[in-house]
């Protein structure tokens, strides 16, 4: 196994907590609503889990040295390591990986989750992604 260092594993620890916040949040509301009640729901539950968060994380678009008006908007970013990606969709597709990977890359961070709740088991709507 390769070396690991100590903000990957911190970022691994606070990413399976996200999940299992994810999971309680999908156990009491389940499927079929708008993402920003899902949004709400969760930083509920992050923060009764004990960990910090920012939402609606403006990120600048920086086009050929050039700082762009348009900003990027990340969902939640969790103890200024993980990113998260929410969806309310019928099932991911490869534009919502390479939206997050995107956002990954910009932001400097390493870690990222998508987490779909508009799905029957949340287990199924998660997809963890790494940058680099």
């Amino acid at each position: 196994m390769s070396d690991i260092g100590p903000d990957k594993l911190r970022a691994n620890e606070i990413s399976e907590k996200v999940i299992g916040a994810a999971i309680e949040v999908h156990r009491a509301m389940g499927p079929g609503l708008l993402e920003g009640i899902y949004e709400e729901c969760l930083c509920y539950e992050l923060r009764m889990r004990g960990l910090s968060f920012v939402r609606q994380v403006e990120l600048p678009v920086v086009y050929k040295g050039t700082s762009l008006d348009y900003r990027l908007r990340l969902d939640v970013i969790v103890d200024d390591s993980v990113v998260l990606e929410l969806k309310a969709v019928e099932k991911i597709i490869p534009l919502h990986e390479a939206q997050l990977l995107t956002y990954l890359k910009l932001s400097g961070h390493w870690l990222g989750l998508i987490l779909n709740f508009n799905v029957p088991v949340m287990k199924d709507g998660i997809r963890r992604l790494v940058h680099g």
